[in-house]
């Protein structure tokens, strides 16, 4: 039993074959497959499709790089969709200076509101993070000083979010900046990459950090796994990113999924 917790059903790569991608995922062991939201609209779309399967489940937010035309009345549009029963986080939010579609200052006030959002609903957060390069550092630098000063006041007001704030997905950072986000109490999701030889980052971190912080995912139609790299991912390839964490850490592949399924279903509460 597995559970998929970062993927984008919704997206039109699946327009013509998501019923079969979906039976296909079934038939691997999933019973649990999160589709976050990347805009307004989209999170709309989101909680429709996870309204017509019963394991698919939705996140409803605003990504950085959707953010350049962010209105103030969005927040209210995406606090309503929080309330349907098949949301079960905020996000996708995040900081991306990779692309830099938005102006830093107003990503990272986006993501602050969000935030917000997401202590005042009690729902966790699934945040994106991506870095100009391996190099430069600064988006890193600037999420954790938003999340150690969210995680307090998280703190302050006794949230039941301290314990599980939410998970910095598709992890592609050191071992260092893993351990102060696990610090915070977040989770870890590893995707495709740790299936490649060269992303040792990210091989070192899916090794190390303990077992119970840890999430898998496909970030489908994207980082598809090895040895399908050229190819449309999907929630069914969950299934390489597990054998690879069982190979990496030397334990069995059903120990890796029974407990990373027991992790998202305490962060995400389905």
């Amino acid at each position: 039993m597995l559970a998929d917790t970062h993927c984008h059903l919704d997206f039109e790569n699946f327009n013509q074959d998501r019923e079969s991608v979906i039976d296909r995922a079934r038939q691997e062991g999933l019973f649990w497959i999160l589709n976050p939201g990347i805009n307004v609209s989209n999170s709309r779309g989101v909680v429709k499709l996870a309204d017509a399967y019963p394991e698919i489940y939705a996140a409803v937010g605003v990504h950085p790089n959707d953010a350049m035309h962010w209105e103030e009345s969005m927040i209210d549009e995406l606090s309503e969709l929080s309330r349907h029963k098949k949301v079960v986080a905020i996000g996708e939010i995040g900081l991306d200076y990779y692309r830099d579609r938005t102006p830093r200052d107003l990503q990272r006030r986006i993501l602050r509101q969000q935030l917000e959002l997401a202590a005042e609903t009690s729902l966790p957060v699934i945040i994106h993070l991506r870095n100009r390069s391996l190099e430069e550092q600064s988006a890193t630098l600037d999420l954790l000083t938003i999340l150690v000063e969210w995680c307090s006041d998280l703190l302050s007001s006794n949230s039941i979010l301290v314990d599980f704030p939410g998970v910095l997905h598709s992890f592609s950072g050191n071992l260092i900046s893993a351990n102060q986000v696990l610090d915070l109490n977040f989770y870890i999701g590893i995707s495709g990459p740790v299936t490649f030889r060269k992303a040792e980052s990210t091989r070192e971190v899916a090794a190390i950090i303990p077992i119970e912080k840890l999430l898998v995912e496909t970030d489908a139609p994207f980082l598809t796994p090895h040895p399908h790299r050229s190819k449309r991912n999907e929630p069914a390839l969950v299934n390489l990113v597990a054998d690879e964490i069982s190979s990496l850490r030397q334990l069995p592949r059903e120990k890796i999924a029974e407990v990373t399924s027991e992790n998202a279903r305490q962060l995400f509460r389905w």
